[in-house]
């Protein structure tokens, strides 16, 4: 998947609608068909982990921050932790870039295209899916944040 939107906001601001979870608590449900329970826990430095969590904080999905620039990119692993682990790439995951000009910001995100799991194509296109929701989410928190 690769999908790019224009926000209304600095860079810094769509940083904190990524990171932040007061924020990340708004759009995360829509991976798990909006239970309100399911957030995403990371210090968002790099090497550390991204936890996806659910129902009674059960791990779900788990990565590892791999790139980070302040308010320009952030690029993290996503392993379903019900399945094996395939190998991985450095551009496997989903990487967030951020470029910023007179105020306005494009928010590009790439996702790894799951080709090494099973059933791979099945999660590519429920993700892209669930990404096509989230990503107006998160203009629309980073505009009015």
């Amino acid at each position: 998947m690769d999908e790019s939107i224009e926000i209304n906001a600095p860079a810094s601001k769509v940083w904190r609608a990524l990171t932040l979870r007061e924020y990340t608590d708004q759009w995360t449900p829509e991976f798990a068909n909006g239970d309100p329970h399911f957030y995403i826990e990371s210090d968002w430095k790099l090497g550390s982990p991204v936890l996806w969590k659910g129902q009674g904080r059960n791990l779900v999905v788990e990565g590892i921050v791999t790139a980070l620039v302040l308010n320009k990119l952030l690029r993290f692993t996503v392993f379903d932790v019900r399945s094996e682990r395939p190998p991985i790439t450095e551009e496997d995951g989903i990487t967030f870039r951020l470029k910023e000009q007179n105020g306005i910001t494009i928010l590009h995100l790439l996702q790894g295209d799951f080709s090494t799991m099973p059933e791979g194509a099945k999660y590519r296109d429920m993700s892209t899916q669930v990404w096509q929701r989230v990503l107006p989410k998160v203009k629309m928190l980073a505009e009015s944040a």
